[in-house]
């Protein structure tokens, strides 16, 4: 038993994850390498490797021949005779290599390959460990500032989180620990690149996951989620048991479980809504905290007019148009909001009937948000306001 080599490839199997499958390939590779260096080819070399003992044998076949042109391919009759002495001329028989007779330079090559082939599975695990919880939340320690990029350190890699990835105003410092999202995980020559996010929605989604025991087992979903990162944050839920209150598990005892994830978040608000099939009651929602009197929804254009009470109007807008723009983003649709005295005015908006879920109307360019819309948009919300 070669209890030498046993107790480095289970040290090997331990400390790298590597399989001693895939070490005794390597050494199989490596002793056939160095035959090929050694002899010029290796196209009749065989190694035997036993898995419970290690032991290892390595054989080249050759043909007995009257005169020996290729001592590589070929043995004489007088030396196949002494290895079987039932050898005859033309006969194949195994000559056994002692690895001892490599020279130096065979010897490095064959440890160059298993280096190589260490190398190369050290960068595999690794990638199919971060592969394997891509789109996840982890926990890194802040390496170094590289620029306007951060060094992450996951425990066996390194993660890099861009500047656009970063929330404004967050700053980091060495040693710092920071929960992160997987963004994505690539392989390249010198091992796995892992990119990860503060910014992403996915971030809040597993931390709810983390912190909310119904949303971890399905009780409580989470239908959709609109982000702008270090401001604020609307997602709609809903729940499977009509016994449990969604928003009520989000948010938890004294706001605890809510409160939990903000502070990871360093401060950023959180509006937890209700999720509901009928896009008038969704949007009407998702505009909270603002009053609505009433809602127009057209789920096949994707548009809706939202008619709100005059003193109302800049809080359902929000600051700068976030609260309308997130509650866009939120509900898939674009949003018209218009005061009740400029729906009336407009001829949108007489009188409202409870039971009209969706009702026609002429389209009017105060107040629209989409995803797409950015600062025009809000220019013309406050100029409207003003």
């Amino acid at each position: 038993m070669n209890r030498e080599l046993m107790e480095a490839l289970d040290i090997l199997e331990k400390e790298k994850n590597i399989s001693k499958e895939t070490l005794l390939e390597a050494i199989e590779q490596s002793l056939i390498q160095a035959c090929k260096n050694h002899f010029g080819k290796a196209d009749n070399v065989h190694v035997t490797i036993d898995p419970k003992t290690c032991d290892f044998s390595v054989y080249a076949d050759r043909t007995v021949v009257e005169f020996v042109e290729d001592p590589a391919l070929e043995i004489s009759l007088a030396d196949a005779q002494k290895i079987n002495t039932n050898a005859e001329l033309g006969d194949v028989v195994k000559v056994e290599i002692h690895s001892k007779e490599f020279g130096r330079i065979a010897t490095q090559n064959a440890k160059n390959v298993i280096l190589q082939k260490i190398r190369e599975e050290e960068r595999r695990v690794l990638y199919d460990q971060y592969y394997g919880i891509e789109k996840e939340v982890v926990t890194g320690i802040v390496q170094r500032v590289m620029g306007k990029n951060i060094s992450i350190n996951l425990g066996k890699a390194d993660a890099v989180l861009s500047e656009n990835e970063q929330v404004k105003g967050e700053n980091f410092q060495p040693t710092q620990r920071v929960k992160v999202y997987i963004l994505e995980v690539k392989d390249t020559p010198k091992g796995p690149r892992i990119l990860v996010s503060r910014t992403h929605p996915g971030l809040v989604k597993r931390l709810f996951e983390s912190e909310v025991a119904e949303v971890r087992d399905g009780t409580v979903e989470i239908k959709s989620i609109a982000r702008e990162a270090g401001s604020r944050t609307k997602i709609a839920v809903w729940s499977n048991d009509p016994d449990v209150d969604p928003v009520g598990a989000c948010v938890g005892m004294n706001g605890a479980r809510v409160g939990a994830v903000v502070n990871e978040l360093c401060g950023e608000k959180i509006d937890i809504i209700n999720w509901d099939e009928n896009p008038a009651i969704l949007i009407e929602n998702s505009l909270s905290p603002a009053k609505v009197i009433a809602v127009m929804a057209d789920p096949d254009d994707k548009t809706a007019l939202v008619v709100v009470p005059d003193y109302q109007l800049s809080l359902a807008i929000g600051k700068e148009g976030q609260n309308a723009r997130l509650a866009a983003k939120l509900t898939g649709y674009k949003i018209d909001i218009k005061s009740e005295t400029q729906a009336r005015e407009s001829g949108d908006f007489y009188d409202y009937d409870e039971d009209e879920e969706y009702e026609e109307y002429e389209e009017d360019d105060e107040y629209l948000y989409d995803e797409g819309e950015g600062e025009e948009a809000e220019a013309e919300s406050y100029e409207d306001e003003e």
